[in-house]
């Protein structure tokens, strides 16, 4: 039987309804989307896309971090835009927090997101054993 172990970081929004932060289960974990929130304030962050995205990666990371991992861990991303216009801004900014070889990647525009923000993003990490 698989370990199921629940992930929840303070540095990271807090999970605001039926799901958790992220779920480790043996040496996988599945991180819920994140949306530009800033962990201390649960306030969306202001600025270009450019910020939004730098936010959506850092609460990314810290919970990569409390699983155990980093984002270099990440096997898949998916990436939700409410404007597929912002394509070029996740290439630029996603460059700085991965580094070869990268994930796999799917980013699809939708007609909306949690809070009337612009980005989601979710991942698959699979730990070293």
């Amino acid at each position: 039987m698989s370990n199921r172990e629940v992930i929840s970081t303070s540095r990271a929004p807090e999970a605001i309804g039926t799901y958790s932060q992220a779920v480790r289960i043996d040496n996988q974990v599945y991180i819920s989307g994140q949306i530009p929130l800033d962990p201390v304030t649960m306030q969306q962050v202001d600025g270009p896309i450019e910020n939004q995205i730098h936010r959506v990666f850092q609460n990314l990371a810290a919970i990569a971090e409390t699983a155990g991992g980093t984002l270099d861990d990440c096997a898949k991303v998916t990436v939700y835009l409410t404007d597929l216009g912002n394509f070029a801004a996740i290439n630029s900014v996603m460059s700085t927090y991965f580094s070869t070889p990268y994930p796999a990647r799917a980013a699809v525009e939708v007609s909306a997101l949690p809070k009337g923000v612009e980005v989601e993003i979710d991942a698959i990490m699979v730990l070293p054993d």
